[in-house]
């Protein structure tokens, strides 16, 4: 195993393989924060250089936190598929980036092949793809998962109605769910982040989301993301239920330790879900992610963001979960800086996302102390309608006043969808077909009008 090159006169060495991983990662500035980045654009190709040339089984064999001290890597090493493992161990980083972009290779067989994946190993494929490969490779890949419908098919582009409200108040959800489902928005699920994480305001949301989907026979899910721990006590009172349980996690054990999360502790939730929730699919776990979480937590055992990123997609994959989306700008400027930044994340995150077998979404968004504008994130919205990107969210005007950051609004998910030929969920759409605010694959004009739901 060689980790060094030489590129024009110059000999570049590296002293392991997660060295490697975080000097061929494209620039961001949680690497820049962390000290793992590389030093210049010469070393950086020479990085994916070195890269591409090492095995699946390099990369299985050196993972970056050490399989004896971290139970995430454990999880992901453990579950493994051998036999698949044992088809491509020998291939190259390089060899599975040309397989994978090989138009005679479909999606089935790709996803087959991430099945025989450790994450550093499919973290290491992205970092020497474009991002045009990213795009053509994550359109071929569509994975579905089943909780109330099913999210994953192909031509659909899926939303997540996010009401968020700053006090949690009833009526202003209700307001703002009524004016996102007259847009079409919601058939992934209808999600809230609550302002207040206790008992009392998750139970009080689940059953305001609840009653809205029961009066208007709505084909959806349900989910209020509080911690999952304030789910599991409102859930185990037999006061109310939800369809999903949310939590955000992290690729280190010590990371997903600062979040209040354990292994075992998902695992709990996650057949509790199945058990009590009033889901009708076996997919009740939907995740959040986001690059340079663990960062954050001084848990990222010095090793590139994005690749600790591609590790919460290994956690998130024991789970078979309904929905995992990346928040990608939404930690800020230290950890994804600008639009070059941000539009790498985004792709980068839903193609790993994939690969790991996901129904991979991705919250479009950036905080307002970024170099970063709503036109950017168009941009990157337009970018993953084509990358295969399973659903995004959906804010009144885009912008969230409970946490006061910017996203994708009802308009832009209308626009995508029909800009791309994309369509709502099955169900979903045949419901808003119903309400006569869908028709021949477009809104109609009595679209944005909540008070059709009034009369």
């Amino acid at each position: 195993m060689t980790l060094e090159t030489r590129l024009f006169g110059k000999t570049y060495k590296f002293k392991d393989i997660k060295d490697v991983l975080a000097k061929a990662s494209e620039l961001k500035s949680a690497d820049v924060l962390a000290h793992v980045v590389a030093e210049t654009k010469m070393e950086r190709i020479a990085a994916k250089e070195v890269l591409s040339e090492l095995t699946v089984h390099d990369l299985r064999e050196n993972p970056v936190a050490p399989y004896e001290k971290d139970a995430v890597t454990r999880l992901i090493d453990d579950e493994l598929d051998k036999e698949v493992y044992k088809e491509i161990e020998q291939k190259t980083i390089g060899e599975m980036r040309e397989w994978i972009l090989d138009s005679d290779t479909d999606g089935e067989a790709i996803v087959r092949a991430g099945k025989g994946m450790t994450s550093e190993v499919i973290a290491a494929i992205s970092k020497i793809m474009g991002n045009l490969d990213l795009v053509y490779a994550g359109n071929k890949i569509h994975v579905e998962a089943t909780c109330n419908t099913t999210i994953g098919k192909e031509g659909v582009l899926a939303s997540r109605l996010q009401p968020n409200h700053p006090i949690d108040d009833v009526e202003g959800v209700i307001a703002s769910t009524l004016e996102g489902l007259s847009y079409g928005v919601g058939d992934a699920v209808l999600g809230l982040n609550p302002s207040i994480d206790t008992f009392d305001s998750t139970l009080a949301v689940w059953n305001t989301l609840g009653e809205i989907k029961d009066k208007y026979e709505i084909p959806t899910q349900t989910c209020v993301l509080s911690h999952v721990t304030t789910q599991m006590e409102v859930l185990r009172s037999g006061k109310g239920k939800a369809d999903l349980c949310f939590q955000s996690i992290a690729g280190s054990e010590a990371a997903c330790a600062a979040f209040g999360i354990t292994i075992p502790m998902l695992d709990e939730a996650n057949a509790m879900f199945r058990d009590k929730g009033s889901a009708k699919g076996n997919n009740v776990m939907y995740f959040e992610t986001g690059q340079g979480s663990e960062l954050s937590s001084s848990a990222h055992w010095d090793s590139d963001a994005q690749t600790m990123e591609c590790r919460c997609y290994g956690l998130a994959r024991h789970y078979k979960p309904f929905l995992v989306n990346t928040v990608v700008g939404f930690i800020g400027p230290e950890y994804v800086y600008d639009t070059k930044q941000l539009l790498r994340a985004g792709l980068e995150d839903v193609f790993c996302g994939h690969l790991h077998g996901l129904p991979m979404g991705c919250d479009v968004c950036y905080t307002n102390h970024m170099p970063v504008d709503q036109n950017d994130c168009e941009t990157l919205l337009m970018l993953l309608a084509n990358a295969g990107c399973h659903y995004v969210m959906g804010l009144p005007q885009g912008d969230d006043i409970m946490l006061m950051y910017q996203s994708t609004g009802f308009h832009d998910i209308a626009a995508v969808r029909e800009t791309f030929k994309k369509r709502p969920i099955k169900e979903f759409e045949q419901w808003m077909e119903k309400w006569g605010i869908w028709e021949n694959q477009r809104l109609t004009k009595r679209a944005g009008d909540p008070t059709i739901f009034l009369k």
